[in-house]
């Protein structure tokens, strides 16, 4: 009996020896510092818009609603024949709903020492969206909206604003040329450090930014600068790389 227990006995003290020693081994390793090296890849690309959307608007106004409408019919068909002139679609043109507000002229009595509205009449307004992929021929009417002065239409007008339809594509490829970047500049700086590259630790993508070329007054911004002012764009993102190296 006496051999059976000490047989056991050597048999467990060698097992707990072999587990100090795996679990020590083991926490040796995971407290070994790992080895990384982080880089930035970018990538940027100059476009061409390939959308405009602009936005104008007109009005009338007389003490009779109905003089009012009636004008405003007929500075809506003179505004629909000049872009008509220009080859802008009616498809392309949205004319929204008539804004009609009462107008009043507001002025102040020094002798009753208090302010008076005066009405002054129906203002009738008219919104018009217009949305095309021609976008030089949208510039051209742009530029020479000023005729419709000369056709007794005084039109508010904006700038356009200049999209382009297909960045879900363009960002796709871009990550791609960051990541590649990012890669290429990892390599280099392990390379000349007398290390090898052993594999990808983690990635996390920058903030999308689409600015006009060679622009010095436009900043990034942390959400993501859009630029819809300028025809021309550029896009520009980054890609930070993890790797693991040897």
């Amino acid at each position: 009996m006496d051999k059976t227990k000490i047989t056991i006995a050597a048999i467990l003290g060698v097992c707990f020896t072999l587990a100090f020693v795996f679990v020590g081994s083991y926490i040796y390793k995971s407290k070994k510092p790992v080895k990384t090296v982080s880089v930035i890849g970018l990538a940027e690309k100059d476009f061409v818009s390939d959308l405009i959307v602009w936005d104008l608007s007109f009005s009338s106004q007389d003490m009779n609603q109905r003089t009012a409408y009636a004008d405003i019919k007929n500075k809506t068909k003179v505004v629909k024949q000049f872009l008509a002139d220009k080859n802008i679609d009616t498809k392309e043109c949205l004319f929204k709903a008539l804004n009609t507000e009462k107008e009043f002229d507001y002025y102040y009595d020094k002798e009753a020492e208090r302010s008076f509205s005066r009405f002054a009449g129906y203002k009738i307004t008219q919104h018009v969206r217009i949305e095309s992929y021609d976008v030089e021929k949208v510039e051209e009417a742009y530029l020479e909206i000023s005729d419709l002065l000369d056709k007794g239409v005084d039109v508010d007008a904006s700038s356009p604003d200049y999209y382009y339809t297909k960045l879900s594509d363009l960002k796709i490829e871009m990550l791609a040329q960051a990541s590649e970047d990012a890669r290429t500049r990892a390599e280099t700086i392990v390379k000349n450090a007398g290390g090898t590259i052993k594999g990808l630790q983690s990635a996390n993508m920058g903030v999308f930014q689409i600015t006009a070329p060679n622009s010095s007054d436009e900043d990034y911004s942390w959400g993501g600068t859009f630029n819809t002012s300028s025809k021309a764009k550029r896009a520009s993102i980054n890609m930070r790389l993890t790797y693991l190296i040897k």
